[in-house]
């Protein structure tokens, strides 16, 4: 983990910075909430996807007509 303030690296899960006394510990629920909105926006980009293909597709098929 790499200290937000002062760029130091510090110990995984260290709640307060061992070159700049900063606390940087994040509450669990920050943590939770964080994987929840990296989850979803690993299924938008999934749906984007699927969508672009789908309309490549269409317009494959309308052009080869």
């Amino acid at each position: 983990m790499t200290c937000p303030y002062c760029r130091a690296g510090t110990g995984e899960g260290a709640l307060v910075c061992a070159s700049c006394g900063r606390d940087i510990a994040v509450p669990a629920t920050l943590v939770a909430e964080r994987d929840d909105l990296l989850r979803k926006r690993e299924e938008l980009r999934d749906e984007l996807k699927r969508a672009r293909d789908e309309a490549e597709a269409f317009m494959r098929r309308r052009h080869s007509r």
